[in-house]
């Protein structure tokens, strides 16, 4: 099996997405671990179901 790109990691305050190839910080802090948006990107990151996600996600936030 391939390493994944993208990993849901803790930190302080909720869950943050590393991207492994990037070594960098992907997206925004979220406070429940977002797997969907994580299984997403490592499979095929189709824009539509990732804009949906990332909204969703978003309003979970507020």
């Amino acid at each position: 099996m391939a390493k994944r790109r993208y990993v849901a990691r803790g930190v302080p305050g909720g869950y943050r997405i590393w991207d492994n190839r990037g070594r960098r910080w992907w997206g925004d802090l979220y406070e429940l671990c977002p797997d969907d948006l994580v299984a997403e990107l490592d499979s095929g990151a189709d824009p539509a179901k990732l804009t949906a996600l990332l909204k969703r996600y978003r309003a979970l936030k507020r």
